[in-house]
């Protein structure tokens, strides 16, 4: 994208503003037949082809239609793949057909004669090579479909909006369906990872965390981790994932960022618990936030409305979830949250789609390939004596995670970093005011938490929380990615880098942070 350039989001706006990049001043134009040309303009391909006439609002009471412009555009990110056969151009790109769907769409054009095959393939190249940039063409594609989360839709939507897209794209797909709970763990766990560039997960946030922990129990884990690229393709319930990466929670927008997508580390968080151990890439909660994600099974029949009723229900009882919390403090400041995160932002833009990030480049440079050793060790040992640690009796929500938002519309961890060696810690305590509790549940859409008094944001390297049953309580929820896990005490730290997802920048997620 030339420097100062106009963002194209109709495929089909004016282009005349346009300027052609100076590096291809002269070869930009291909002239495709006596009454047709193409052009690389800086945002978009422009096409300018006197046979696109459309009859629009007519005048004279409508006897005498007015002819349109003959010049239409494409953006880049929405070219999908170009060809050459014989004298047959070809470019197929994603239309939008509405603001939350797309489709992919075919232009072709026959060549005059074969004096223009030259400076035809010539001009694809470039073409593609401004279509995609770093992003890799052609990526070969492992597609798991849970064919039970959510609305049980995943096979439809995969079928009916991802996969034309996919193969338009020229990508490489094997599409399977998950059978059980654990299945996408089996499969990943088991996958020839040399295979495959990406795990495309066709599902809630669920599946990319059981592909996570699988390809983190492979023979060679850190490997397979920094060589698969775990994305998802948003068919549940819960999207956290593709909202945050993707910017959509469209199936379709979707498959177009991840034929776009860019490889990006991403920080993942190990929990031991008893004997066990996970892999997080999303968030841990205990409390309200848990609690009504788990606990409102029974109100499904509601959608996502059974969270929005599941939480008032608990603020304004002042529901408390007693624990005893043990922190190694990063940054607690505020302001100096604030400040580290609007730097680490822009360094991180300058390098946006410029370059794969180094920390992906050497796949093989580790002689074993193992995991990582945990640096506090397990919930099993003693907390480390230079960690924070505070009884919450009161304690109404802890939230701890990786990403902003938690769902399509609530961005909880206003300055989440895909990989800064950090987790954004957030806890309210139960018992404060019920206007301030329902201030703080409407500020989340609005992104307004981050600065209320009443909400402790911190970023943090480790901690351990012990949940306690309150008096007359029978159970409790823990969810570690949405999933349930037993009640029991648990440590989480994080691994940087250790993962890899694609993004559409390469840099930072799809929300704008703390100002």
């Amino acid at each position: 994208m030339s420097e100062g350039a106009p963002h194209v989001d109709d495929p089909f706006v004016d282009p005349s503003i346009y300027e052609t990049p100076s590096a291809l001043q002269g070869e930009a134009t291909l002239f495709v037949s006596e009454d047709a040309s193409l052009t690389l303009g800086a945002d978009a391909t422009i096409i300018l082809d006197d046979r696109f006439v459309h009859r629009e609002a007519a005048n004279c009471c409508g006897l005498l239609p007015t002819r349109s412009k003959t010049t239409h555009s494409i953006p880049y990110y929405n070219i999908l793949d170009a060809s050459l056969d014989g004298l047959e151009l070809t470019i197929q790109h994603a239309l939008p057909t509405s603001k939350n769907s797309c489709r992919p769409s075919t232009i072709s054009y026959t060549l005059i004669d074969k004096s223009s095959i030259t400076a035809a393939k010539s001009w694809l190249n470039k073409l593609l090579d401004l279509a995609y940039g770093n992003s890799q063409r052609h990526k070969r594609i492992k597609v798991l479909i849970n064919p039970f989360g959510g609305q049980g839709a995943a096979q439809r939507l995969y079928t009916s909006e991802v996969e034309a897209l996919f193969r338009a794209a020229g990508c490489d797909i094997e599409a399977q369906q998950t059978t059980h709970s654990g299945h996408a763990i089996e499969l990943a766990r088991d996958l020839n990872v040399d295979a495959y560039d990406v795990i495309a997960c066709a599902s809630g946030d669920g599946l990319p965390h059981e592909v996570f922990n699988g390809l983190a129990q492979q023979a060679k884990p850190r490997r397979a981790l920094r060589k698969i690229a775990v994305v998802q393709l948003p068919c549940g319930s819960g999207n956290a994932m593709s909202i945050n990466l993707n910017g959509t929670d469209s199936p379709s927008f979707a498959a177009l960022a991840i034929v776009k997508g860019v490889r990006t580390p991403l920080d993942l968080m190990a929990v031991t618990q008893g004997e066990n151990m996970y892999w997080s890439f999303l968030s841990q909660a205990v409390g309200i936030i848990a609690d009504c994600d788990l606990g409102t099974e029974n109100m499904r029949w509601m959608g996502s409305a059974r969270f929005t009723v599941g939480i008032l229900i608990r603020l304004l009882g002042k529901t408390v979830y007693p624990a005893e919390l043990a922190v190694k403090v990063d940054i607690s400041d505020k302001e100096a949250i604030k400040s580290e995160y609007r730097n680490v932002r822009k360094q991180r833009e300058e390098v946006s789609g410029k370059r794969e990030w180094e920390a992906h480049q050497d796949l093989d440079g580790d002689k074993d390939d193992l995991l990582p050793t945990l640096r506090y060790g397990s919930v099993l040992q003693d907390i480390p004596s230079d960690w924070d640690k505070a009884s919450m009796p009161t304690l109404g929500n802890f939230y701890c995670g990786n990403m902003a938002y938690m769902s399509s519309d609530t961005p909880f961890f206003a300055a989440a970093l895909p990989s800064d060696n950090h987790m954004d810690m957030v806890d309210v305590d139960g018992t404060i005011p019920r206007h301030k509790a329902i201030e703080m549940i409407t500020g989340v859409e609005k992104n307004k938490t981050f600065d209320m008094d009443v909400v402790n944001y911190r970023k943090v390297s480790a901690y351990r929380i012990s949940p306690r049953l309150r008096a007359g309580q029978k159970t409790g929820y823990i969810s570690i990615d949405g999933e349930k896990v037993p009640f029991e005490p648990f440590q989480v730290e994080v691994v940087g880098g250790l993962g890899t997802v694609l993004s559409r920048n390469g840099a930072v997620y799809e929300f704008e942070g703390p100002k």
